[in-house]
């Protein structure tokens, strides 16, 4: 039986499915000589490089989307008390 690479790329997509290590782990999120994307230590594509500080940007827009979008859920279910008139012509 042929052997599978359990690392390489697919039309440019980087892939690891090796079993993953807590030193590789993080090893694979701190990064300070490379860019703001980094290669997966497990799994398919790109993670954030945290020693990046856009990372950290893209990190905050995020949890400012969520959280805004969270407390937003929260004022529609109680804006639903009052009827709602529809008038068709």
């Amino acid at each position: 039986m042929v052997d599978k690479p359990q690392s390489g790329e697919l039309f440019g997509v980087p892939y690891n499915f090796e079993r993953p290590s807590l030193g590789r782990m993080l090893s694979a999120y701190w990064r300070p000589d490379e860019g703001m994307l980094v290669e997966k230590p497990f799994g398919i594509g790109y993670t954030l490089n945290l020693s990046n500080w856009r990372s950290w940007i893209v990190l905050a827009v995020a949890g400012a989307l969520f959280y805004h979008q969270q407390s937003g859920e929260e004022d529609e279910i109680s804006s639903d008390d009052e009827p709602v008139e529809v008038i068709v012509d």
